[in-house]
């Protein structure tokens, strides 16, 4: 009898182990489903491009130089005094500009958020970069590379904000987004004049201009769009561009200081 007993616990936990197995098995399977799920709504894509030049007209508001006196190993990065890059200007051509599609994607369409996160560092008492996008339900990696502490605050106006302290170097937190909003200010409790800002989308279609101005937004489906550059100090400028299959278009901008 204590045999028999005893057969039917081990069969009993046999079969408690099999069942957990099984569930583990059906728990990859529905993650699979789910990722096929969210590649499935990424929307219409092309080979069309829109690329250009955000220019910049007439005299180069003076950067604000920066004291980093308080902060000895940030200020011993830099070999001149630090400034506040508000306008980055080379050849005319004027660089941090926010450029995307503001509108004229298919009705309805849905874009997966990419699985590589975007990234800004605190590098030097600044942010690393300055602007740039991501998509909604994308990850932020924030990370801290300074040896001394950051407090970086989202002050967004249609997603829900937050307030984060890095008090040392190393450290990373990820954050997400879940509204499209253009653009969201990032800044630093401890060092008032850092500051960055991220255009939030539903979909990939971005660019952010270099040095000289230069952008492009690639991988565009057929169609007419209307496109947007957004600077921090002058506000926003948009252009209407029609793209065929294959097809590269330009789109300039000229932006001027505010009077």
């Amino acid at each position: 009898m204590k045999r028999a007993l005893l057969c039917i616990l081990v069969v009993a936990v046999s079969c408690s182990k099999g069942d957990k197995t099984a569930s583990s098995g059906d728990t990859t399977q529905a993650g699979a489903a789910s990722a096929a799920g969210a590649a499935a709504s990424t929307g219409p894509t092309g080979d069309a491009s829109v690329s250009g030049t955000v220019h910049f007209a007439g005299t180069v508001p003076k950067n604000p130089t920066v004291d980093m006196s308080e902060e000895p190993a940030c200020k011993a990065k830099y070999t001149a005094a630090p400034v506040d890059s508000q306008y980055v200007v080379n050849n005319g051509g004027l660089g941090n500009a926010f450029v995307y599609v503001k509108s004229g994607l298919p009705a309805g369409a849905t874009y997966a958020p990419p699985a590589a996160p975007a990234v800004i560092d605190q590098r030097g008492c600044e942010y690393h970069p300055r602007v740039f996008g991501l998509q909604v339900g994308q990850k932020l990696e924030i990370k801290n590379d300074d040896p001394l502490l950051h407090n970086i605050k989202a002050v967004p106006h249609v997603n829900r904000g937050f307030n984060i302290s890095q008090p040392s170097a190393g450290m990373t937190t990820t954050r997400t987004f879940d509204k499209e909003e253009v653009m969201v200010p990032f800044q630093c409790n401890v060092h008032g004049w850092m500051q960055a800002h991220a255009g939030v989308l539903s979909h990939p279609f971005y660019s952010v201009s270099s040095s000289d101005g230069k952008f492009t937004i690639k991988g565009l489906p057929p169609g007419t769009y209307t496109i947007e550059a957004w600077h921090e100090k002058l506000g926003t400028q948009t252009a209407t561009v029609t793209v065929g299959a294959g097809e590269t278009k330009t789109a300039d901008f000229n932006f001027a200081p505010k009077a």
